[in-house]
């Protein structure tokens, strides 16, 4: 059976979408503000989701 996540790994995940949200908007694109926003929540929406049932599999076992 598979482990959860390790801290490290949760840590680089989440980094990794600072990184993300940082890029939607320091770089110029032809996206609107509003456009970015609802991608950086939406992709924040799908990072908590899949960490937060990664910590009710390690709970469980």
């Amino acid at each position: 059976m598979r482990k959860g996540l390790s801290k490290f790994q949760v840590i680089c995940i989440v980094l990794l979408w600072v990184a993300l949200c940082v890029m939607l908007f320091t770089i110029p694109s032809d996206a609107s503000t509003g456009e970015n926003i609802f991608v950086a929540i939406l992709s924040g929406i799908i990072i908590a989701v899949a960490l937060g049932k990664d910590q009710q599999r390690r709970r469980r076992n």
